[in-house]
């Protein structure tokens, strides 16, 4: 799990004010030219505004995550729910306020993982990962957290899972949510969606991880406490890049630690960024960065083996080993999307024993440098 801080953003305050309201007429479809695909959207929203209770949810088409069925207020009688269900067609996620007696008080569909492929109707989610009411923009009301689970069925990244976050404020007048999609946006964008708790302390304390993708030098990640893990900070000359410091680092949001590695020139300046960590939550142990010849091209290759935590579906705290390689290539440095499928590693590991199977995946023979 990971995270910590940087300063509230004056875009935060502005974008509670200027959120995108989601009344039950506002819609828009999946932005896309195709005639079909907007046919098809028509359609199902069609449905979705039809349902007129809870118990019409199912009859609509959808199948309601029972086990996510919560109170916005625990404590009230007659509590007003949050009652979440996947389209059985499209797998889009609808949201359903409704009382005590089952009336839908408010809906909607537009939620950020709903759009996770742009242009079409069936999305990738496949559960809700985790929900949170918190009063996040500290006006009194309850406002929704959602982290949903995904996984793409096609592609580079087939069958890889990763998060998707949001966060619906309540209406002054209570009987309804807005979103702003630029908050949204800066969430999922910037890794801040792996938790609840980091989603809070983004929009409601105003900590964020943006400045570690957008920072240009070393003193700018250092001025936002960037912590750089100096037993593992190496300076390596990789072939036409030059001479380059590999500063491995974390920064804390949220008590989880998010773990980047920054090759920085001579001048002070960011070369390249390396985002080792994928989609674990939390750094829990550096083992090793190491920089060496992995494809036999005669050019440094960078390799990273870490222990990393995570939440299992259970709520448990699951700790893993595992590894990334970056190959190094005429303009900067490129993932190893091969080696990982074929081999996962196991505590057991070491590096030598990395760099062996690595190598010999690319026909080395042995590990001499």
């Amino acid at each position: 799990m990971n995270r910590r801080r940087c300063r509230r953003a004056p875009v935060l305050a502005a974008g509670l004010v200027l959120g995108l309201l989601f009344a039950e007429e506002v819609q828009a479809a999946p932005a896309e030219e195709d005639g079909v695909v907007r046919a098809e959207y028509e359609a199902y929203y069609d449905r979705l505004m039809s349902i007129e209770d809870q118990n019409g949810i199912a009859d609509g088409g959808f199948l309601v995550v029972e086990d996510q069925i919560f109170a916005l207020e625990p404590d009230e009688e007659d509590s007003i729910l949050m009652v979440p269900a996947f389209d059985e067609q499209y797998n889009r996620l609808a949201l359903f306020i409704v009382d005590g007696d089952g009336q839908i008080l408010f809906r909607t569909e537009q939620l950020e993982t709903n759009y996770c492929i742009k242009g079409q109707m069936r999305q990738p989610v496949q559960s809700i990962a985790a929900v949170s009411f918190q009063d996040l923009n500290r006006d009194g009301r309850t406002d929704i957290v959602l982290i949903t689970s995904c996984v793409n069925e096609s592609g580079v990244y087939a069958g890889e899972t990763y998060k998707v976050g949001d966060v619906l404020f309540q209406n002054q007048t209570g009987n309804g949510f807005y979103r702003d999609y630029r908050i949204s946006e800066k969430i999922n964008r910037f890794g801040m969606n792996k938790s609840a708790e980091s989603i809070a302390a983004f929009v409601r304390d105003g900590d964020s991880t943006e400045f570690l993708y957008t920072a240009s030098t070393l003193q700018e990640l250092q001025r936002n406490h960037f912590r750089i893990i100096s037993e593992q900070c190496y300076l390596r000359t990789f072939g036409k890049l030059g001479k380059l410091q590999v500063t491995p680092g974390t920064y804390r949001i949220a008590d989880y630690d998010i773990f980047m590695i920054y090759l920085v020139n001579e001048q002070g300046e960011i070369v390249s960024v390396l985002q080792p960590m994928g989609e674990y939550d939390n750094l829990y142990a550096l083992k090793g960065v190491t920089c060496r010849d992995i494809d036999g091209d005669g050019l440094k290759d960078i390799v990273i083996l870490a222990r990393y935590s995570y939440e299992g579906e259970d709520g448990t705290l699951l700790i893993e080993s595992d590894y990334r390689i970056y190959y190094q290539r005429t303009g900067g440095f490129v993932p190893d999307t091969e080696i990982r499928d074929m081999y996962r590693c196991s505590d057991e590991d070491t590096m030598e024993m990395l760099v062996e199977k690595a190598r010999a995946y690319w026909g080395w023979q042995s590990t001499n440098d």
